[in-house]
């Protein structure tokens, strides 16, 4: 090779170095030379893809038949593993699991505003608008549990602990609650697929996860709306671009990341924090993924628009990008979400009285929805067993879960929005966690249930009580869809402005901080007409210094710069004609 063409190829590395790193587009992190989508580990520069064992690891020097796993036996589950695993050679593994909140189904709640910093969870005070609570139907709530059958608290140990619901998808799909309340699988699993299950060990999957995910609520994709079973094997983008067979296919923990089987990320209606030092939120925007998305310039730097560059401080990632969630895009096993439950009546339409026996409660499904969106700072109010029910009155329902923030505080995050019909006592207005193992499992009669539930809660049987409705804000986000194909602008912004009726954004604090003409009145005489769209209207961040947005709205963007009427030297540049009283703090 002479010298002209290693100094060319110097200059081609030396260009390619200095190409941005465009988001979402496979690169080299960990320097092993495989710049693509597929790697399995990019924090490990000696690994790139799956080795012949089917694990992201290094190829073992004697080949996959050394597994230590290779010659258990079913009979040997669970002992051989925590002879390993519980402080052996494999390490402390069942202790890390039993701790964690996968396990204990109760936590720290660092961002609950009702008794922030108390332990809670699904296990003992969570409430919501699906099976109200866990009390007295430990068999049917508690078949997702990461355990093998015994209530944690009520004499369980380590050895309880079910490594293989999340370490062998097969188990995981066949695992059911039997007749001695213990938790594995089905009678009459043939003998080499339960000695199969322990010998083929491997990393958590996407069906794994969502075997209890999925099945949340009481069936396929009925609680959270953007999760269903068919994600296990998606192959379609639109449905979602990120677990896609056929694309990425990242797994769970690819987001939701686990250090010592604490993980992060969760949703706005869940309680405990799994990891208290590494905090709840998941940011896409990482080295990893969607580098510099978030920086204000990361969208125009790589080709796209550019005006979601301004929407990033205090717009979330999914309200653009996941435009509707209980997707139906036509495959079969795409399935719609529960919208409303009532609990009087049985998913036939029966009354629940007892006459035609135990049932699921009536719902409402739906498919293709459009989120709500609301400001959320990452704070929630979620009600819990015994707490003072009260009237929300934006809704006029009883709350269950409630994102907190407002147009200064937090980012526009998309939600799922539910209600149900419930019972709530009449005297002291707390509502009943109805004993639903007596309703699904036992005579199916409300009143029953009811009485049930008083009676787990302390109260007299015949305690009086009425029904309300209830409602549930979840957040969403699951089901991106692809960049080419994001929310349209009218999902927040409307195609004119007309100042008769409330918009959505007015809604959420955006309204004019007092009448158009008073307020048009700081820099215009009357004589100009008002612009009549959205982008026209909002020009005026571009005049002079910026006429930042507290000149009109109650709201202010201090990151980004504009002037403000509170800063005297800003309103001696734009207000020539009738100042505003704006409320300033000194």
């Amino acid at each position: 090779m002479n010298s002209k063409t290693l100094i060319s190829l110097a200059g081609i590395f030396a260009v390619t170095l200095a190409l941005p790193s465009y988001a979402a587009k496979p690169i080299d992190l960990d320097g092993d030379g495989v710049k693509a989508a597929q790697d399995c580990n990019d924090n490990d520069a000696s690994v790139w893809q799956l080795n012949s064992c089917g694990v992201c690891e290094v190829e073992p020097v004697n080949g996959c038949a050394v597994s230590p796993h290779d010659g258990l036996a079913w009979t040997d589950y669970p002992s051989a593993c925590m002879n390993c695993h519980d402080g052996g050679e494999g390490g402390s593994q069942y202790q890390e699991m039993f701790g964690s909140t996968h396990y204990q189904w109760t936590g720290e709640t660092p961002d609950m505003t009702n008794q922030g910093g108390t332990l809670q969870g699904k296990l003992t005070n969570a409430v919501n608008s699906y099976c109200i609570n866990i009390e007295g139907d430990w068999p049917v709530c508690g078949s997702c549990h990461a355990g093998r059958g015994t209530k944690p608290g009520e004499g369980d140990t380590v050895a309880n602990v079910d490594c293989l619901m999340c370490h062998n998808k097969d188990y995981a799909l066949n695992r059911v609650r039997k007749s001695d309340g213990s938790l594995g699988p089905a009678d009459g699993t043939a003998q080499a697929d339960l000695d199969g299950y322990v010998q083929n060990i491997a990393a958590p999957e996407r069906t794994n996860c969502l075997k209890c995910h999925a099945y949340a609520g009481g069936g396929d994709g009925v609680k959270r709306g953007d999760l269903s079973s068919a994600l296990m094997a998606n192959g379609d983008a639109h449905f979602d671009v990120h677990m896609n067979v056929t694309g990425a296919n990242l797994q769970c923990q690819d987001c939701h990341k686990f250090e010592s089987h604490r993980v992060i990320g969760k949703g706005s209606d869940l309680r405990p924090t799994d990891d208290i030092v590494r905090g709840a939120e998941i940011n896409c925007a990482n080295s990893s993924c969607h580098d510099g998305m978030d920086s204000g310039t990361g969208h125009a730097s790589s080709g796209r628009r550019d005006e979601p560059d301004r929407h990033v401080s205090r717009v979330a990632c999914q309200s653009c990008h996941i435009p509707t969630y209980a997707k139906d895009l036509g495959a079969a096993n795409h399935m719609p979400t529960e919208m409303h439950r009532d609990w009087q009546f049985h998913h036939d339409g029966t009354p629940a009285d007892g006459v035609s026996g135990p049932g699921h409660p009536h719902t409402d499904k739906l498919a293709n929805q459009v989120p709500e969106v609301r400001f959320w700072n990452r704070k929630s109010d979620n009600y819990l067993l015994g707490d003072l029910a009260k009237v929300d009155p934006e809704t006029g329902l009883y709350p269950t879960s409630r994102p907190l923030g407002d147009a200064n505080d937090g980012k526009l995050t998309p939600f799922k929005y539910k209600t149900a019909h419930q019972p709530m006592t009449s005297a002291d207005s707390r509502m009943i966690a109805l004993d639903t193992f007596e309703y699904l499992k036992g005579s199916g009669d409300a009143v029953k249930a009811i009485e049930n539930g008083l009676a787990n809660m302390g109260y007299a049987t015949n305690e009086p009580y009425e029904w309300i409705e209830t409602d549930t804000f979840q957040m969403i986000n699951h089901g991106v869809n692809p960049a080419s194909d994001v929310a349209d602008c009218t999902q927040c912004h409307s195609t004119d402005l007309d100042l008769t009726t409330d918009s959505k954004l007015d809604a959420m604090g955006f309204k004019l901080k007092g009448p158009k003409e008073q307020v048009c009145a700081q820099c215009h005489d009357g004589t100009k007409n008002l612009p009549r769209t959205h982008e026209r209207m909002h020009n005026h961040v571009e005049k002079g210094s910026g006429i930042g947005c507290y000149f009109c709205h109650d709201v202010q963007r201090p990151e980004r710069n504009l002037c403000s009427p509170c800063d005297a030297s800003c309103p001696a540049e734009f207000v020539d004609n009738q100042p505003f009283p704006h409320q300033c703090s000194n």
